[in-house]
């Protein structure tokens, strides 16, 4: 009995590994046959499987090489990047595409980003100007009572939004890392300032813009579009904050300091700040007219190129401006129900203009002249193009350098995922405000 009980079987504990004798290789099981037979199909390149050495038991996977890695992104891009122009050069022939593809650009920058440069340097000079008299004050004052129950932030925000309505995105960190300016928030609502700020970023520029085509009633209602699509990102930015990092409900400092040392006045006679403001003005203006260019040229150029067909009467390419294969377009009108009912989009083509303003709004708006040229667009589009401009203006572009100049890196995710969802908000609202305001009017 008692050599039954000794002799009784022992399952082993799963950390348990089969022991062998000393000087013998341990035998693969067929399961472990299996397992690398899988892996190695799965994972071709073995990224992720492991040694089978002593690594193995420390669960350590072995990874690429630097140089390695390097070479696959580089056939990763090879592949990517002829399978798009030799698509464009098959469809298109490779001189037809090449010239289109120059002649575009060249166009672009003759016919729109000199005119955006225009705009941007008068608008740029009529900024300063009414910062440096105190207009910009008078405004912050007026909006500052709408910050909290709106967005949930100290009346002082109403600068930043003010700030960034007339220069760019960035002029909102200029004033975050300001004590005096920064002593009013807690910490999650300091980080939301990116979202908030850059809902507004470039407003005077794009509604001038848009003005000057002659579709102002449109701009004007993108306008409240925006605004209601900064209170979405703004809100849900600050949400998602608090719901990982709730240690960030705390002041940002202790610091003393009073919002009435942030000041933007000059010294110097009345005449003399008049004429230093307008030429500062007008050269931070000449800044952001020269920053939009590779925006215009380089993606701008690609989203025309995929959005218009051939400009031949039978439909042959003839290597001119604008030309191209319209796959945003075929898309687009795949599912043009969706787009026709969240933005009153009645062509596929026009879903090119929030594609674009994910990078740059700048960008963005230089499709604007070719869309008029080709009649496709009317007051609802530019309500939801002026909407959507605003709102994301290139947020993909400067939300992680904005999030990093602050030191909140790992929010950076947050901030994007409340920032679309923002945008898309912006021009379903732009859309339906105009269908009411149409009704009424």
């Amino acid at each position: 009995m008692e050599e039954t009980k000794n002799n009784e079987y022992k399952p082993a504990t799963p950390l348990e590994e089969p022991s062998t004798p000393e000087g013998q290789q341990p035998s693969k099981t067929p399961s472990h046959n299996l397992l690398n037979s899988l892996l190695t199909v799965i994972d071709p390149f073995q990224v992720f499987r492991h040694h089978e050495t002593q690594e193995k038991k420390n669960h350590k996977p072995r990874r690429l090489k630097f140089t390695t890695s390097r070479s696959l992104e580089a056939l990763i891009f090879l592949v990517c990047f002829f399978g798009f122009f030799g698509f464009l050069a098959y469809k298109m022939t490779l001189p037809h595409m090449l010239n289109t593809f120059m002649q575009t650009a060249y166009q672009l920058l003759l016919e729109t980003v000199f005119y955006i440069m225009a705009i941007c340097v008068l608008m740029g000079a009529i900024s300063k100007l009414l910062t440096e008299f105190g207009v910009v004050r008078l405004m912050e004052n007026i909006l500052r009572p709408l910050m909290k129950p709106l967005y949930n932030l100290p009346g002082v925000a109403a600068l930043g939004a003010v700030m960034t309505f007339l220069s760019d995105n960035p002029a909102i960190i200029s004033l975050a890392k300001d004590n005096n300016f920064a002593r009013y928030f807690k910490k999650y609502q300091l980080v939301s300032l990116t979202n908030f700020g850059t809902a507004f970023g470039m407003g005077l520029v794009v509604i001038a813009f848009m003005t000057g085509k002659g579709y102002g009633g449109g701009a004007l209602v993108g306008l409240m579009g925006a605004v209601i699509g900064s209170i979405v990102s703004t809100r849900l930015m600050q949400r998602f904050t608090l719901k990982s990092y709730p240690e960030m409900d705390s002041p940002v400092t202790e610091a003393e300091g009073t919002e009435q040392n942030i000041s933007f006045k000059s010294e110097g006679s009345i005449f003399q700040r008049f004429l230093n403001a307008m030429l500062d003005g007008g050269k931070s203006g000449v800044g952001i007219g020269v920053a939009i260019i590779p925006g215009v040229l380089c993606i701008s150029t690609i989203v025309m190129m995929l959005t218009f067909g051939p400009a031949g009467e039978h439909g042959e390419y003839l290597g001119k401006a604008y030309e191209g294969v319209p796959v945003i377009t075929w898309l687009a009108d795949k599912v043009n129900f969706i787009f026709f009912w969240l933005f009153g989009f009645e062509n596929g083509a026009l879903v090119g203009f929030p594609i674009t303003a994910l990078g740059a709004v700048g960008a963005a708006i230089g499709l604007v002249p070719t869309f008029d040229a080709a009649g496709i667009i009317n007051n609802n589009a530019i309500a939801v193009f002026t909407a959507m401009g605003m709102c994301w203006s290139g947020y993909l572009s400067t939300h992680t350098a904005m999030l990093d100049s602050l030191g909140y890196r790992k929010l950076i995710g947050k901030a994007i995922g409340a920032h679309t969802i923002g945008g898309l908000c912006a021009g379903i609202a732009a859309h339906w405000l105009w269908v009411l305001l149409s009704l009424i009017f």
